[in-house]
């Protein structure tokens, strides 16, 4: 596996899991107050900060190549530009459908919610195409 594969997987397992935790907190506040009561705010921004950080952390791991591996190529050009325009069209529709909740005039969460989800799904389906990429050629 390449040191860019490596980092494919974190940027996916990060994505995933830092939304995971954030979803688990959300969900547990909200048997407390209603939906739109939630305060979200502030655990979005934490979730934001924390899944910057562990992604730079575990490029860090993912970059320390063995001996004899090859840092990257013009494969890994190709397919990291190849991941990227599947991000560009899952986040466009993603902020379409923010910008649609915007203009029905939904509450705030709901709108900051689609734009996060709208960041995740991006970056799975980056991640996932990648990983085919890698996988089974393009």
């Amino acid at each position: 596996m390449s040191t860019e594969e490596k980092r494919v997987w974190v940027y996916a397992v990060v994505a995933v899991g830092v939304f995971a935790v954030y979803a688990t907190v959300i969900l547990g506040r909200v048997g407390e107050v209603g939906v739109i009561e939630v305060a979200y705010v502030w655990p979005m921004v934490t979730a934001i900060g924390a899944a910057m950080v562990a992604n730079m952390v575990g490029n860090m791991f993912a970059g320390t190549a063995p001996r004899g591996e090859v840092e990257k190529d013009e494969r890994d050009d190709d397919i990291h530009r190849y991941g990227m325009r599947a991000e560009f069209y899952v986040l466009a529709i993603g902020v379409v459908g923010a910008l649609g909740l915007t203009m029905a005039e939904f509450e705030h969460f709901w709108i900051a919610h689609a734009l996060y989800l709208a960041f995740v799904v991006s970056a799975l389906s980056s991640s996932v195409v990648k990983i085919v990429a890698y996988r089974r050629g393009f």
